[in-house]
């Protein structure tokens, strides 16, 4: 496989059940697929961050928040890799509890993707809420 291909991969299993798992409330899925290293940053529908102890603080008040998470669906529109960085753009379908209230909602989310010792890792994420 190459580069793209091998990045798609991990898209569609990694950071899809790491999502998930945030969406059910717990976000040591998703902080070990981000990166350690600066910078890194959140641009969220809810709450921005920005450097390692912002970013980090911010995934444990999204786990404390979501619960029960039925249904997660990320619909990738672009993506592309190019050497060891890498971006996706899509829309995140969600039905889960935020803040034991059932919701469901649509993110727009672009990510930027770096490579750190030969393993991807997330370094910025956006996203924000569809509107109607």
């Amino acid at each position: 496989m190459g580069d793209r291909e091998d990045f798609l991969t991990w898209i569609e299993t990694d950071l899809y059940r790491a999502e998930t798992a945030l969406h059910d409330g717990d976000p040591e899925p998703r902080r070990a697929l981000w990166s350690h290293e600066e910078p890194v940053s959140v641009l969220g529908a809810w709450r921005n961050a920005r450097g390692l102890a912002e970013v980090d603080a911010l995934f444990t008040a999204l786990g404390a928040s979501f619960s029960h998470c039925t249904s997660y669906a990320f619909e990738l529109l672009a993506y592309d890799v190019v050497g060891d960085m890498a971006y996706t753009a899509g829309l995140e379908h969600v039905s889960t509890s935020v803040d034991g209230k059932p919701r469901t909602y649509t993110l727009r989310a672009t990510q930027v993707y770096r490579r750190e010792n030969a393993a991807w890792r997330v370094a910025h994420r956006h996203g924000d809420t569809v509107t109607q």
